[in-house]
């Protein structure tokens, strides 16, 4: 039991420090534009957590990170985001919180779903899906709920659909989708190592300390 609750409080303390790199990351990355919109840095630890701990806390992280997406929408602080929001905030609000949220999922669901049959094979697999769906998400959303929007403030010219996929998504996904593909799997191997050795460590550990404390239950000697 008391094994169980220590697992627990230490998942709980990671989570917490990858949801810190999630405000961090999305902090930083806002200032990193490419086109209109900028590159989203934090997908890796949103990556790595559904990895490490399952779908839900994915979802969770990316929850976040959709958030902090949509503060800078109403604040001023991301221009573009600023002006869909003005426009459309509702239909905005969604398309922040809705791709971020299911670009966690599926790359906690991808990971659940692949390590079984290959292991490594899965982090890549769920390294990809967090920005493919988070870049499928938003074409589609943007498509279906901002193309108003989109077309009068930004895509007169070129068009709503190449505005999206070429001008919008472009070399940010290509940028995402690398860093993700080569970070995620590396951070989630160490990651996986160090854990494996300090529960070595650990049961090293207990097991010495049952061989220096024989158990008071061992019978005792009759003098007579």
């Amino acid at each position: 039991m008391r094994k169980q609750t220590s697992e627990k409080l230490v998942q709980m303390v990671q989570l917490a420090i990858l949801a810190a790199l999630v405000v961090l990351l999305q902090m930083l990355g806002g200032f990193i534009h490419i086109g209109p919109t900028s590159v989203s840095l934090v997908l890796v630890p949103i990556a790595l957590g559904g990895m490490l701990f399952g779908p839900a806390a994915g979802a969770f992280l990316g929850l976040i990170f959709g958030f902090i997406t949509l503060m800078a929408g109403v604040t001023g602080t991301d221009a573009f985001t600023n002006i869909l929001f003005t426009a459309q905030p509702f239909a905005t609000g969604f398309i922040c919180l809705g791709k971020a949220t299911a670009a966690g999922f599926m790359g906690g669901l991808v990971y659940k779903l692949l390590k079984k049959v290959n292991r490594w094979a899965a982090t890549f697999a769920a390294a990809a899906a967090v920005p493919v769906t988070n870049t499928g998400l938003f074409i589609l959303f943007g498509l279906l709920m901002v193309r108003g929007t989109l077309e009068a403030n930004f895509a007169s010219e070129t068009g709503v659909v190449y505005f999206l996929v070429i001008v919008c998504a472009g070399f940010n996904f290509l940028a995402e989708l690398g860093l993700n593909l080569i970070l995620s799997p590396a951070l989630f191997r160490l990651t996986t190592l160090l854990k494996d050795r300090f529960s070595a460590r650990n049961a090293s550990k207990q097991a010495e300390t049952q061989d220096t404390n024989p158990s008071a239950d061992t019978e005792k000697t009759d003098p007579d």
